[in-house]
């Protein structure tokens, strides 16, 4: 019987590779502070074949996934976030000069792989705000490759 799982403690990490082209299994660092993920389970573009040989159905086949570019990843705006995106963007930087990539990854607690792709975060800037609510952020980073799913991080300790 399949176990039900919730979104309680869904954990976004990052790394970058120490060797370019080979995704890190341990080095990740945790981005606390996430109230939301995007989806990474885009419908396929629909690609339409009808021929005049049709007389009732249009025909298709699957086109190609499109995650939608830039991702948005919402946080509680915190000094501890600016200081980890800080981190995070000064990594890729360094990352970029070296043609390495920056893996993240999405862990859910319960599911035994991790969901990962490499992407390019963007630099953090100054949220909306309004009067009695919650300061939130959204970061974004663009994904540069298809999401996989992977064994989770050699850091991450469940519970």
């Amino acid at each position: 019987m399949a176990i039900n799982l919730s979104t309680a403690g869904v954990q976004l990490w990052y790394a970058v590779e120490s060797t370019a082209g080979t995704r890190p299994t341990s080095g990740y660092v945790r981005i606390t502070g996430i109230k939301s993920t995007p989806s990474l389970n885009p419908a396929p573009d629909t690609l339409e074949t009808t021929t005049l040989d049709e007389t009732e159905y249009k025909t298709y086949i699957d086109g190609l996934k499109d995650l939608g570019g830039a991702l948005e990843f919402t946080f509680n705006l915190t000094e501890e976030l600016i200081t980890t995106w800080e981190t995070l963007m000064d990594a890729y930087e360094a990352g970029k000069l070296a043609n390495k990539a920056t893996w993240f990854a999405i862990v859910v607690p319960g599911l035994t792989k991790a969901f990962y792709f490499t992407g390019n975060p963007s630099d953090m800037g100054l949220p909306e705000t309004e009067v009695n609510t919650v300061l939130e952020i959204t970061n974004y980073i663009t994904p540069t490759n298809a999401p996989g799913k992977y064994d989770k991080p050699a850091e991450y300790v469940s519970g």
